[in-house]
């Protein structure tokens, strides 16, 4: 006679498996996709400090004061394309891997920033030279939606979970140095050559200038094998190699959707500081405060003020990042989001009280961008599980990016341009911020945790020693060694 159910048996926690990796294979993980990013963004630094100095003659001299809006129009036309490398990549990189993927992207950008250097002026070519500007830019962007995006995930997914937000961090530390070296080579060209020869050849040898670093990023990509995360994926369920792609975007679209309003959220925020610092001051303070009979800045000045800000944010991004390890994600982008609200307005007003006034307002701006750019890619790839981040992560950042912040240079000096106010970046940031507040109040605390859909990871530098026999010989390691 049967006593009744059953009660289930009572079973302790399950173990976890904890997947280690070499700590010099993060390292040169996080090392290979910040010199990709440097050769990555070396260029938009090259086209955001020209602008306003160069490009808008050689390209549109015709176009009087529309000239500035034009150029910045055709920096914005990568953005048109860029969502397509992101629908591209993305979903490639979680089928065949993220490492092959980033070597092409690396490649495609620096063969297109080597063209932008061969194109002829429109003294030359007339209304061919901007148009094959258009197509390089166009070009550029594709590459674009899958480089960051795809980096993003490459060092999320080696870095070990205590440790994302330090080695995230590297990852912004690479896009600096980009937009340093961009801003500083043209700087110094401005300063040394004259402007006749600076116009008729001198631009172009910064474009030149990719190569050496494009290979660099190649060379270090391509000697990454893929990683932990996705290699426990395609042991796991080696036929999502083959997923359609209408599957992969069905699933982030039905069981993603809150996270990837957060992320979009975010990135806005981030990326509106980054794109009117980066891209848009350097014409404001050239050529719209001039043009409205504001004291503004020679490119000489603009660029050394910008190299400047950008070496302090490379001085202390990584202790940031590792500062968001300690206390969070959300509190450190909080306190970021909301001190770019107070200070979005003032900071671009102080740009018109000569050259101190323009530099505290860049080291502002540079602040909050630092916040962000510390802490966001650890926290952006935390939000997608192994299957569908990097698709995920191209989809949604490079929409966000496209719709919302590349745009942002051109959208607020057209803005200046017709209503003859200054102050619209300022409006812009402002706004940005604001947004960045909603991101933060829904966003989920990642830090220590293990990526959703992979296995807990450390490093071998995090282990404990290994117990040693009475001889002194190291015994076997107190953790499994999965690889």
């Amino acid at each position: 006679m049967s006593d009744g159910p059953r009660r289930p048996r009572r079973r302790g926690p399950v173990a976890v498996a904890v997947a280690v990796e070499e700590e010099r294979t993060v390292r040169r993980a996080a090392a290979a996709a910040s010199v990709g990013n440097v050769a990555e963004w070396y260029d938009f630094g090259l086209f955001s400090f020209l602008s306003a100095v160069v490009l808008n003659r050689v390209f549109f001299p015709e176009a009087g004061e529309w000239s500035l809006v034009l150029t910045l129009a055709t920096f914005a036309a990568a953005f048109v394309v860029r969502p397509l490398g992101g629908f591209v990549f993305g979903p490639l990189g979680d089928r065949i891997g993220r490492t092959r993927v980033l070597a092409f992207t690396v490649l495609l950008m620096t063969a297109a920033t080597l063209a932008l250097g061969f194109v002829p002026s429109y003294e030359t070519a007339g209304i061919a030279a901007p148009l094959l500007v258009l197509l390089i830019r166009m070009l550029q962007g594709f590459s674009a939606g899958g480089e960051y995006t795809g980096a993003l995930t490459l060092v999320s997914e080696y870095a070990p979970d205590r440790r994302r937000g330090f080695f995230g961090s590297w990852l912004e530390f690479g896009t600096i140095t980009g937009y340093t070296l961009g801003a500083g080579v043209c700087g110094v060209l401005v300063a040394v050559l004259p402007e006749q020869d600076l116009l008729a050849w001198g631009w172009r040898i910064p474009f030149l200038l990719a190569l050496p670093l494009g290979v660099a990023g190649i060379y270090l990509r391509m000697r990454l094998e893929d990683t932990p995360a996705f290699r426990q994926l395609m042991e796991r369920s080696p036929a999502l190699a083959t997923m359609p792609y209408r599957r992969a975007m069905q699933i982030l679209v039905r069981r993603y959707r809150t996270p990837a309003l957060v992320a979009a959220a975010l990135v806005v925020a981030w990326n509106v500081t980054n794109y009117v610092l980066t891209n848009y001051m350097p014409t404001y303070l050239t050529g719209t405060l001039p043009r409205h009979g504001q004291h503004g800045a020679s490119g000489a000045a603009t660029g050394a003020m910008l190299v400047a800000v950008m070496l302090v944010m490379l001085c202390v991004i990584t202790a940031v990042g590792r500062l968001s390890d300690r206390v969070g994600r959300k509190p450190v982008l909080m306190v970021t989001s909301l001190t770019l609200v107070a200070v979005g307005l003032p900071a671009v007003r102080l740009m018109r009280d000569g050259m101190i006034g323009q530099f505290v307002g860049l080291l502002l701006m540079a602040t909050v961008l630092v916040g962000f750019a510390a802490v966001l890619p650890s926290t952006l790839p935390a939000q997608f599980p192994t299957m569908v981040r990097y698709g995920g992560l191209g989809v949604v950042f490079n929409l966000s990016v496209s719709l919302f912040a590349g745009t942002a240079p051109t959208l607020i000096e057209t803005a200046v341009t017709a209503t003859g106010n200054l102050d619209w970046p300022g409006y812009f940031l402002v706004a940005a911020g604001l947004v960045g507040v909603v991101g933060v109040v829904f966003l989920p605390e990642t830090a220590g945790r293990p990526l959703a859909g992979a296995a807990p990871l450390t490093s071998s530098a995090d282990l404990p020693p290994p117990p040693l026999s009475p001889e002194g010989v190291p015994l076997e390691q107190p953790y499994d060694h999965t690889r």
